[in-house]
């Protein structure tokens, strides 16, 4: 059995302290996104770069156009309002049963340090695994071009690994409390501002080995193009606060091209 002191620097970042997990609250509170450098060890990060690596020739690629708000476009707005603007993402992605079962990957989202740690950040009771076979643990890969267009999650929060960046450009850009998404308000006006680049968004450059937990259901993001010859690799470890949620066949269909 992998001990998670394998994959996690706890070192130093002392997942199972109190003070700790407080000043990790904090940062995630003021900044709205928490970025922890050096996260995962040297030689896990290696193990889970080799596996990413295989992995790709199996990744589902696509390209895909969609709004902000990842809803279908609204005849009743005009062609240029936010809910009718279209952006463009595409990404390569290796889904959760074609992570080996002894990776380090299985190892850090099954681990109840790792969940525990999560929970107190985020505020949330208890954690779970998604009710489908494929949504749990994702590889991203971003070629050549490939991005991730201005969209709002329909999560409350991401958690993500970063396993290999690319030479240049795959940046990840953001802005924070444009919409209200429980009171309805979707912050129309300030989207429109930010997609015609009036509104300079943050950013944020990781290197390998980066755990970054966000929030983004009303903080606006993107990733931009890559550029060059080397893959960005990204794992997304996604977790629900309910037990047995699946993700919808349609989404699944769009994401990873099959159901199961």
């Amino acid at each position: 059995m992998i001990r998670i002191s394998e994959i996690v620097d706890t070192i130093r970042y002392p997942i199972d302290d109190a003070a700790f997990r407080l000043k990790a609250a904090r940062s995630l509170e003021k900044d709205g996104a928490l970025v922890l450098p050096g996260f995962i060890t040297k030689p896990a990060l290696e193990q889970i770069h080799r596996e990413a690596i295989a992995g790709e020739v199996d990744a589902y690629f696509c390209t895909q156009k969609h709004n902000v708000y990842l809803t279908p476009q609204d005849p009743d707005f005009s062609s240029d309002h936010p809910i009718n603007r279209q952006m463009n993402s595409s990404k390569g992605c290796i889904c959760d049963d074609q992570i080996d079962p002894q990776s380090s990957l299985r190892a850090i989202y099954d681990s109840v340090a790792f969940r525990q740690f999560l929970c107190h950040v985020l505020d949330e009771k208890q954690l779970y695994p998604y009710g489908d076979a494929l949504s749990s643990i994702n590889i991203h890969y971003a070629r050549q071009g490939q991005e991730l267009g201005w969209h709002f999650d329909n999560s409350s929060f991401a958690t993500t690994l970063l396993i290999a960046k690319p030479e240049d450009g795959g940046k990840f850009e953001y802005l924070r409390n444009i919409r209200d998404a429980d009171a309805g308000e979707m912050g129309y006006e300030k989207v429109s501002q930010i997609l015609d680049g009036n509104i300079e968004p943050e950013s944020l450059a990781a290197e390998p080995g980066t755990l970054m937990l966000f929030r983004g259901r009303n903080s606006i993001h993107r990733v931009i193009p890559t550029k060059g010859n080397k893959t960005r690799m990204l794992v997304v470890l996604a977790y629900n606060s309910e037990p047995d949620i699946s993700l919808s066949e349609s989404a699944r269909m769009t994401f990873y091209g099959r159901l199961k």
